[in-house]
């Protein structure tokens, strides 16, 4: 892929994030999820490229914009580069329209098939960071993962923090994982950022477990291949029809454990998250008299493989006055 998609991925998601990050606090999760939509359909319109999206809204009929199929990108020359997309303009709408922390725009671009066509299934889970990277197995029983996960990072399970989306169907998981000695945090929605925190020292948080969204899944694994992270997962049919919907869509075994190389089998990824409420990865959008201040993350998996952490500030052309300066309140 052409480097300079990392600087256009880098510009719809800042415009998803700001546009979300207006919404805060109102308790309007779709109308947030809605504006964050909007704006980053609108920025891909510039972006060199014929995209198609793979992972978004949903299908046509329920999505007017971002559904799986739709074409984006502006190609421009015939050379423009034929991209797989995954996207999630709002990750945790909830979290934005309460003003919970953790709610970021993500989006995800590989060359064509380098990305999972992931139903909207849950999907069982384990993320770990890359000294973990193969140690823990979905069918293993949580004691011994979470042995071996302390062995890796060289700490005892008590030091462990393992977030789980706080949900009726983890309770076995929540209890197995007391029992074994280490520390949860539960989270009400948005498991992708704590997931792709665990590839970072300092974060506080050695693993995400749990079901949550395949989707989701899909976005997580884009960042571990940019990381060197692990991901592993197994596709749950969770309502009526599921299976059937599974089995249609070319996932006829619901045995099968996903590795991160299968969810994102690309080795030319682009990843790219701005922040909209602040979390243990990003920090919000912060508004001032005449713009705004976007904390990013942009990661390519190419070699050399690149991780840049980008606080940006964007002035309005008609203001000429003080620009904030950092982050304190």
């Amino acid at each position: 892929m052409r480097h300079d998609l990392a600087a256009h991925f880098l510009r719809i998601s800042e415009d998803a994030a700001v546009a979300a990050a207006r919404t805060i606090g109102t308790g309007r999760k779709n109308h947030s999820d809605h504006v964050a939509v909007e704006a980053m359909r609108a920025a891909m319109d510039h972006a060199p490229m014929k995209g198609r999206i793979v992972i978004g809204e949903g299908e046509r009929d329920e999505a007017p914009m971002l559904y799986i199929g739709e074409e984006v990108g502006n190609p421009g020359k015939d050379d423009a580069p034929e991209i797989d997309i995954a996207v999630d303009p709002l990750e945790g709408t909830n979290l934005c329209a309460t003003g919970a922390p953790n709610s970021i725009a993500v989006l995800a671009g590989a060359p064509r098939g380098g990305l999972l066509n992931a139903p909207d299934v849950y999907l069982e889970k384990i993320v770990v960071g890359p000294r973990a990277r193969g140690v823990m197995h979905l069918d293993a029983p949580v004691a011994e993962n979470l042995k071996e996960l302390a062995r890796c990072l060289r700490r005892s399970i008590s030091d462990l923090l393992i977030v789980i989306l706080e949900r009726s169907r983890h309770e076995k998981l929540i209890a197995a994982v007391r029992a074994a000695g280490a520390r949860i945090r539960l989270i009400g929605d948005g498991d992708l950022a704590p997931g792709v925190a665990t590839a970072f020292d300092g974060s506080g948080v050695h693993a995400v477990m749990g079901a949550g969204g395949a989707p989701e899944g899909v976005l997580t694994a884009a960042a571990m291949r940019c990381l060197g992270g692990h991901i592993q997962g197994r596709l749950i049919p969770a309502r009526d029809g599921d299976e059937a919907r599974l089995k249609t869509a070319g996932y006829p075994d619901l045995s099968k454990i996903y590795q991160t190389e299968d969810l994102a089998p690309s080795d030319d990824i682009i990843f790219c998250a701005s922040g909209v409420t602040s979390g243990a990865l990003l920090k919000g959008v912060r508004f001032f008299g005449g713009g705004q201040r976007v904390n990013s993350l942009v990661m390519t998996s190419h070699s050399p493989r690149n991780v840049r952490f980008i606080d940006n500030i964007r002035v309005a052309d008609a203001y000429d006055g003080p620009i904030q300066s950092g982050y304190s309140e």
